[in-house]
């Protein structure tokens, strides 16, 4: 028992951090594709939103190659501060940011293509700036979208497994998350901790989907 509440706990903060990460990113992104016009704006769009579709074990190789020792940013982190993501709680953070970030980045970019560009030209009229227009005009007419793909990323982080498991691992206590406590259960024949592992995690993403889906643009315009 002790086992799951340590795992779901882990795996709540990897999840929360991860989503940080990905909200963060995926905002700023967003709305630099949904305003930008510039060369290649397609094929970056491509680019950032490969995490959604590339297999997770191909995804967990790309980030060893980037995060091992031997990896350009693993290599300049281990030279210059010490610091070795692979098989620690970090590198599952930051593998499950990369696999959550297409759904805060896709969601952010529409939700800013939606809001009425001549509102925001309107209050630049008036002598408003630029940071300030996008707290008082474009953020609040876009958030719901926004945290809609906010939390559907975090059902994502908090269900990932492949990429994490590549990264970070299945150390108890350490890095092993609830998706990987769930797939050791299972290889131990232990049945009734996979049972109650699949339950708790089942019943979270439940709660989050649904919180999704009440948030979701459509749905509000339609109540």
């Amino acid at each position: 028992m002790d086992t799951v509440w340590v795992a779901l706990a882990l795996s709540l903060k990897v999840a929360g951090l991860a989503t940080v990460l990905a909200a963060l990113s995926g905002v700023a992104t967003g709305f630099v594709l949904a305003r930008g016009r510039f060369p290649g704006r397609d094929v970056l769009d491509t680019l950032l939103t490969l995490p959604m579709v590339l297999p997770p074990t191909v995804l967990g190789y790309y980030l060893l190659v980037l995060l091992g020792r031997q990896g350009a940013l693993g290599g300049w982190l281990q030279a210059q501060w010490g610091i070795n993501l692979i098989f620690s709680w970090q590198g599952a953070v930051i593998a499950a940011a990369v696999v959550a970030f297409p759904l805060v980045f896709k969601p952010a970019r529409a939700a800013f293509e939606a809001v009425d560009g001549q509102l925001e030209q309107a209050a630049q009229v008036l002598g408003i700036s630029r940071l300030a227009v996008f707290f008082r005009i474009t953020l609040p007419l876009a958030w719901r979208g926004i945290l809609a793909g906010i939390l559907l990323a975090f059902a994502r982080a908090l269900g990932e497994f492949g990429a994490t498991l590549m990264v970070a691992g299945s150390i108890p206590g350490k890095t092993q998350t609830l998706s990987i406590a769930v797939y050791e259960a299972v290889q131990a024949g232990q049945d009734d901790v996979a049972n109650l592992l699949v339950g708790v995690i089942s019943a979270v993403c439940i709660c989050v989907l649904l919180a999704a889906g009440y948030l979701a643009p459509g749905r509000v315009a339609q109540r």
